[in-house]
């Protein structure tokens, strides 16, 4: 990596970019998941949902965005390809394609578990080495949750439960609410 001055030293920033770099993997895998669900959603509340979709996929892309800048500050080259994402992918590639609202919101419930699970895990690692890095996963890491939230409310009954709690991963999720 190339050597850049940083404040925090060159060890600790080559450990931040590193581990911005995987989340600026799952974040760009997370806006193309967003856009396809966009894409593929069907049924009943399709407009809805349909439009409160399309400003997740942007927010997420500026997310993104902010990581890459964030990594390139630290003396890093921040990888957006394709190959970036298969080579830190350390989660299954999205399973559902056409399916129903319900379907997709709760396999999204899970994506965004995974997601928010692992920026806190990052922010953890971040507020040993670098506030600044830490903050910018914590505001992040605020509105993943609220996005979350978001998609939970459609499938949740009035006591806050919804049918595929119990699920871990994405077909199951969709199965639980089919």
């Amino acid at each position: 990596m190339p050597t850049h001055r940083t404040i925090i030293g060159q060890h600790d920033a080559d450990r931040l970019i590193e581990l911005l770099q995987v989340r600026l993997s799952a974040l760009n895998d997370l806006h193309l998941t967003l856009k396809h669900v966009h894409w593929n959603v069907v049924g009943p509340n399709f407009i809805g949902v349909h439009q409160m979709i399309d400003p997740q996929v942007e927010t997420v892309r500026g997310f993104a965005d902010v990581l890459a800048e964030r990594i390139a500050a630290l003396g890093g080259a921040p990888s957006g390809t394709p190959s970036a994402i298969e080579r830190d992918r350390t989660w299954d590639d999205y399973s559902l394609g056409r399916d129903t609202v319900d379907a997709h919101l709760a396999a999204l419930d899970v994506v965004y578990d995974g997601v928010i699970a692992s920026h806190r895990a990052a922010i953890d690692t971040a507020g040993k080495i670098d506030p600044v890095s830490e903050d910018i996963l914590i505001g992040q890491t605020g509105d993943l949750e609220q996005f979350q939230w978001f998609m939970r409310a459609h499938l949740e009954d009035p006591r806050g439960r919804v049918p595929h709690a119990s699920e871990s991963t994405e077909e199951g999720a969709a199965a639980a609410v089919r």
